[in-house]
């Protein structure tokens, strides 16, 4: 009779626990079983352990279920073999893969009978919002949800800059203005979710063709889009995040809408877009922020758009302003690759847009920008080669004269060819020889500014001459 300890004999094992395998897929312990069910039942059916060779090995345990309960059929005592699953959930979870991986799912067709019914919807919306704000205006509980939908009825819109065919339909149909009016709406999640979808349908990313792009266009500035944008910025508080992220959609809808220049001067002109940008670039903030950076880059691009902008700009003094935000870099850099450094870039390419116009020249002598700009020649590093760029943009032009002899008046001399005799960048010595071409071409013959221009010409064995030949060859 054989021992205790010979019937409960087990193969050796190491001493591991398996640990559980969390599946991503709820259905892929399901298709691992049914693969291992489909395959030889008799080679793959029944579990297996390798053992050490051992003589004395005696089968133990229960015995193994019959080979014809495959496919979790279950045994006369309601147990499950196989998968663990009946035949109808296997069949069940069949039919439902069948349906993931099916192609008889037919994508919605985006044309213009679908963006009628788009239309219609989103009208509707919009009325039954206006209502039910109207009826329970002191109990927001009552039209909230349709908020809710009103709002993720707008953001569907953005599939539109997928299909810019669409854009003369959507004007045509209404709908443009209607999503223009919702910029004025009391709920400002639904304002900006409304200038994010302007935004994306006038980006420059969208494959529209010019003709596709001014349909829309036109329809939006009909609908009073302008005066709606400038209304936002001055209730949005960027203190919250949503609204701070607001600021920057609207910013990027002015960059989009500048590519037009009729579009930028009525920018200067309707609007206070100009002064308020002004303002925000003056804003003392701890760390130059993203829309303080992107205020100075759309100042920037409405300067050099339209020189009504500009004459605008000369009235709010704003060369004095941005001379004073680019004073404290005269000897510190801006931190490398931040928004900081791009908004510098910015402010200088704001003051040599205003250089382009006599006003603007002008208005650089009363603010003392040669004398800025000369520290900053001889103390500067990143603002070195943008001081030259000012300066052979001032001293540039029928109008140069007077800034010309007012760099010579505050001994700039010096300076300017203290840089023309070292190694530069071919666009930083382009600018030195503008300035020197401007001194020679503006400055009265018999004055002494020019006899002191012409004898740094001569001294020192000719070497300037010499100097100008060499990059000339």
């Amino acid at each position: 009779m054989a021992s205790i300890d010979d019937l409960f004999k087990k193969p050796y094992a190491p001493n591991k626990k398996r640990k559980l395998e969390i599946s991503q897929n709820p259905g892929a312990s399901y298709k691992v079983t049914k693969v291992s069910l489909n395959s030889d039942s008799k080679s793959n059916g029944k579990a297996t352990v390798e053992d050490e060779e051992d003589d004395d090995d005696i089968e133990a345990g229960p015995a193994l279920p019959p080979e014809e309960a495959e496919d979790g059929i279950a045994d006369e005592e309601g147990r499950f073999f196989g998968g663990g699953i009946t035949s109808d959930t296997a069949d069940a979870l069949n039919y439902i893969d069948e349906l993931d991986t099916g192609d008889d799912v037919k994508a919605e067709k985006i044309d213009a009978s679908w963006l009628r019914k788009v239309a219609l919807n989103f009208e509707r919306r919009i009325s039954k919002n206006s209502e039910l704000r109207a009826k329970f205006e002191n109990d927001p509980q009552k039209f909230m949800g349709s908020e809710a939908d009103l709002d993720a009825d707008v953001k569907a819109l953005s599939i539109l800059s997928d299909h810019p065919d669409l854009y003369g339909e959507f004007a045509r149909l209404g709908c443009v203005a209607s999503l223009v009016s919702l910029l004025g709406h009391e709920n400002t999640d639904i304002a900006i979710d409304a200038i994010e979808i302007i935004k994306e349908l006038t980006d420059e990313d969208v494959e529209a063709e010019q003709q596709q792009w001014d349909l829309l266009v036109d329809a939006m500035l009909d609908a009073d889009l302008l005066n709606l944008l400038y209304g936002n910025v001055s209730r949005l508080d960027e203190a919250n995040e949503s609204d701070r992220a607001g600021l920057y959609h609207i910013l990027a809808v002015l960059e989009n809408l500048s590519s037009r220049t009729p579009i930028a001067e009525s920018l200067g002109k309707n609007t206070s877009f100009i002064s308020w940008l002004l303002k925000r670039v003056q804003q003392r903030e701890p760390v130059v922020s993203q829309n303080k950076q992107y205020s100075a880059e759309i100042l920037a691009i409405l300067l050099q758009s339209s020189s009504a902008n500009r004459t605008l700009f000369f009235g709010l003094n704003g060369t004095d302003i941005l001379l004073q935000l680019l004073s404290p870099y005269r000897k510190r850099d801006p931190t490398k690759g931040t928004e900081e450094e791009e908004y510098v870039e910015n402010i200088f390419d704001s003051v040599a847009c205003c250089l382009d116009d006599s006003e603007g020249k002008i208005k650089f002598l009363e603010a003392e920008g040669i004398e800025l700009c000369l520290i900053m020649l001889r103390e500067g590093k990143m603002s070195k080669p943008r001081a030259l760029r000012l300066l052979d943009h001032a001293l540039g032009g029928s109008q140069g004269g007077p800034c010309c002899q007012k760099l010579v008046e505050v001994a700039g001399l010096k300076a300017v060819f203290t840089a023309f005799m070292k190694k530069h960048d071919n666009q930083t010595t382009e600018h030195l020889l503008g300035i020197l071409a401007s001194m020679l071409r503006s400055l009265p013959g018999n004055s002494a500014e020019r006899i002191r221009l012409l004898a740094k010409f001569v001294e020192k064995d000719y070497e300037k001459i010499d100097r100008t030949m060499k990059i000339r060859r």
